[in-house]
């Protein structure tokens, strides 16, 4: 049955009531993800295949079956399309794929005195939600940090963990700095501190001239008082409130409080999405997006999906705008509104300030897109050089690079970093555990784990390489031992068709000198000055990065909690008990008897239990 009698048998059933449906392949993977205000008039319009776009036609073409969810409204149909597009990924929708999450400012709650912290991910989930008020997107997570830094400084809240904060007996250096007013040790009352954060409060939420009048009160009555280092502290952080409010790229010229900026410029078959995000009249940053779409898609269709999406999992402002109008604007205001739990307004403003802020973000919508091309185009030819190096058939799409890493043997672990025609694929990162203890400082043995887990999997999930995760070239750190040992695996699987290389540093590991080996053929070295070499380096020491930062991320995790996983009766509760009172485990080891029996939780035989395991 092809894919238009499957869709025409659907239509017997199906409401005319708003919804959701899902077009799946032969092989069950979900090709495309769509809302509808009248499911089956929307669904029946498939079938008249003479009126579709080539690209629809071929979907209708790949359909076996479809999925059907009915809503209320259409408002909660594009609210639950944005979300399976998200967590699906359908091929012919328009994606908006990015591995960067945006980042967060939260004011801590549950505790006493409250810390200032930062969050990254997404701000629509419990998990976030939990740890306190959000303040944000912000584009860039520099830009937190330098914010977090002046309301340090402006307000002196606390940054640090509840387990140190807990195991302080002294102030730290912060306060010596005088980003905070420690807290911990009592230098500062329960109602002072609730002051110092309803003004972060008012800040964040754009009522900073208030905070900053009373602060100039302040220090004039020290100053009036003849109280100057009082007045000095005042004046200081009256300086650090003017710097925050001074990081503004854009004049908003009072117009907008929170609101972001969305304008699309597509070109050539691609497109660039430029966000402006502005909270509290503040500019917080901006970032550019280049969504996956087909290559007859329209700029308002673009606009459409990547506005729907965006907010998904990031609260939308009170007001959206937009560079080009868009056929469901009412019903993406309503949508938003239903997510956010206030009014959200979508314009297309025409005029005035608003139109000059859209305007300049078309223009950076513009010059990102011509940046991405020039990048891509620069790309390209290094990967064509690639492939003649190494006589690939083609222009490689995904080339894998994996390395190891451990220290004697001990946490020992595997990465394979993933690069193509956009750079590095960072959310195609994969590290692997090295899980038999024999291979462990064996590179050879730990390598050929890695590579039987990694197309291990990928026969089992793709074996027909449909899905593009199959890789056209693997690049390996090492020499000739390593690629017969990568030749060794692929010969076990039976897989044929994979490229392999080997990379291997020069005499007295000097760059420049590498040598590559490749099956059948003779070493050879490339040209110092060669594009294509730097750009393998560049391959190779991300593999070596990645690698070297998931060995000390295992190590440090092992070394913080295998110190008290050995001491007998210990259990979770009051494991949990001890590194919240002592702030590590290195300092439960460093910690006396008496201070032992005085964390919550612990007996006199616990605690001399504890004691004599680190002690004897």
């Amino acid at each position: 049955m092809d894919g238009t009698a499957v869709i025409r048998a659907t239509l017997p059933t199906l409401p005319a009531t708003p919804g959701v449906y899902r077009m799946i392949g032969a092989d069950g993977r979900i090709l495309y993800v769509g809302k509808a205000k009248n499911l089956k008039r929307r669904v029946a319009s498939y079938t008249r295949t003479e009126g579709l776009p080539h690209r629809t036609r071929r979907m209708v073409g790949l359909t076996r079956s479809m999925e059907f969810v009915t809503t209320h409204t259409e408002a909660e149909a594009l609210l639950l399309e944005a979300n399976l597009i998200r967590t699906l990924l359908p091929p012919f929708n328009v994606l908006v794929k990015d591995d960067r999450s945006f980042s967060y400012i939260v004011l801590g709650q549950g505790h006493e005195y409250p810390r200032l912290m930062h969050h990254r991910g997404s701000a629509n989930r419990n998990g976030s939600r939990r740890k306190g008020d959000l303040f944000g997107p912000y584009a860039s997570p520099a830009l937190v940090g330098m914010t977090i830094a002046a309301l340090q400084r402006a307000f002196l809240l606390r940054t640090c963990d509840d387990a140190t904060f807990t195991s302080r007996t002294r102030p730290c250096l912060q306060h010596q700095i005088k980003r905070c007013s420690a807290p911990c040790v009592g230098r500062v009352t329960p109602e002072e501190y609730a002051a110092q954060m309803q003004g972060v409060r008012d800040v964040l939420s754009g009522r900073s001239a208030a905070v900053q009048e009373e602060f100039a009160r302040h220090m004039m009555d020290c100053a009036d008082r003849l109280a100057y280092e009082d007045a000095a502290r005042w004046r200081d952080r009256i300086r650090a409130l003017t710097a925050l409010q001074s990081r503004q790229d854009i004049n908003l010229e009072n117009v907008l409080e929170d609101a972001d900026v969305l304008a699309v410029h597509a070109e050539g078959g691609t497109a660039c999405v430029q966000a402006f995000f502005f909270r509290g009249g503040r500019n917080q940053g901006t970032r550019a997006f280049f969504p996956k779409h087909d290559h007859d898609e329209d700029e308002t269709a673009i606009l459409t999906a990547f506005a729907a999406q965006l907010y998904e999992d990031t609260p939308p402002p009170q007001r959206v705008l937009l560079s080009h109008d868009i056929p469901d604007r009412a019903l993406l205001a309503e949508a938003l509104t239903m997510n956010a739990g206030h009014r959200v307004e979508v314009d297309v403003p025409q005029r005035g300030p608003k139109r000059r802020v859209v305007e300049h973000a078309l223009t950076n919508a513009r010059e990102a897109h011509g940046r991405r091309m020039a990048e891509r185009s620069a790309q390209g030819k290094l990967l064509a050089g690639v492939a003649r190096a190494f006589g690939l058939p083609g222009l490689p799409t995904r080339i894998e690079i994996y390395d190891n890493s451990h220290i004697q043997g001990a946490f020992p672990v595997g990465a394979m970093v993933v690069a193509g025609p956009e750079g590095f694929q960072r959310n195609a990162y994969r590290r692997f555990h090295i899980k038999d203890p024999a291979a462990a400082g064996d590179d050879f043995a730990m390598l050929r784990e890695v590579l039987t887990r990694r197309f291990g999997r990928a026969l089992k999930e793709d074996p027909e390489r449909k899905d593009g995760q199959w890789p056209d070239l693997v690049l390996i750190d090492g020499g000739l031992g390593q690629l017969n040992a990568a030749r060794a695996v692929l010969a076990e699987l039976g897989i044929e068709g994979v490229a392999l290389a080997a990379i291997a540093k020069g005499p007295d590991r000097d760059a420049g000198r590498e040598r590559f080996f490749l099956p059948d053929r003779e070493p050879f070295r490339l040209e110092p000055n060669d594009p294509v070499l730097y750009f393998l380096q560049r391959l190779r020491d991300e593999a070596h990065k990645t690698a070297i930062d998931a060995h000390r991320t295992r190590r440090l995790k092992a070394m913080e909690h295998t110190r008290i996983d050995g001491i007998p009766g210990i259990g979770p509760a009051r494991k949990k008990a001890l590194l919240h009172h002592f702030g590590s485990s290195t300092a439960v080891a460093a910690a006396g008897l008496k201070d032992l029996e005085l964390a919550p939780g612990i007996s006199a035989a616990v605690a001399r239990r504890v004691y004599e395991f680190f002690h004897g």
